[in-house]
């Protein structure tokens, strides 16, 4: 896959992961707009990467995505990292707040590179990239709705794959283990910094590697593959 001169916005890219992709799509020389819902934080993003932009919005409004498409038309990578998680169970969280994580986790995705579809055909290179998660594979009992929003999102990532086919749009899947976010503070050891979750992306795009299983994951998907009864105990007591 090319790696500069390309024009990518990243979405989620105030911290964590989606920081992290921007530096690295940033360092390879590729103009980088960086989105999120907190404008101190992207501004301050913004004055570590020269050259870069920022646009505030809010994913779990379907009338911001469309207006971030339309602000931004001349892109040709869609980085979908923004992600929420509402931990608890169904019944203690409200409506709104399962709607605002499917929405931004799932729904969203889907707008943005709906939106930006027409655009990125007529690219000789282009790409979308859906940030995914292990808990896509292996449901948590603690995280229902995230679990069920990152296993739209890697159906949806595999389907688009498919339509796509024969266009000059590549999709990629990138699914970390667990990563050491504002997400998952205080929980589990282990955990991967979000610049080693670049790296071994960039690696994998490098490659042309359209499905990037980082550290654990792999073991993950071996586990649900060959294992499910032992993947399920797992998760059934987090």
């Amino acid at each position: 896959m090319q790696t500069s001169g390309l024009r990518v916005v990243v979405t989620g890219a105030s911290r964590g992961i989606g920081l992290a992709l921007a530096r690295q799509f940033h360092q390879a020389g590729n103009p980088v707009v960086l989105v999120g819902r907190d404008e101190a934080a992207l501004q301050q993003a913004v004055a570590s990467l020269p050259g870069s932009q920022y646009a505030c919005a809010d994913l779990s409004r379907m009338a911001d995505c469309l207006q971030l498409a339309a602000r931004f038309p001349e892109v040709q990578v869609l980085v979908n990292n923004a992600g929420v998680q509402c931990s608890g169970a169904l019944d203690s969280l409200s409506p709104q707040a399962v709607q605002d994580e499917l929405h931004t986790n799932l729904l969203a995705p889907m707008l943005l590179t709906q939106a930006w579809l027409p655009q990125l055909r007529q690219q000789p290179v282009a790409a979308v990239v859906n940030v995914c998660s292990v808990l896509g594979w292996m449901p948590k009992a603690s995280a229902l709705s995230y679990c069920a929003s990152k296993a739209g999102l890697l159906n949806f990532s595999q389907g688009l794959r498919a339509q796509l086919a024969g266009s000059p749009i590549r999709v990629f899947e990138l699914v970390p283990p667990l990563v050491d976010t504002a997400m998952t503070q205080g929980r589990g050891q282990g955990k991967l910094s979000p610049e080693q979750v670049a790296a071994a992306f960039w690696r994998g795009w490098q490659r042309d590697q359209w499905q990037i299983h980082i550290g654990k994951a792999r073991l993950a998907r071996l586990l649900v593959r060959w294992l499910p009864a032992v993947a399920r105990r797992v998760l059934s007591r987090s």
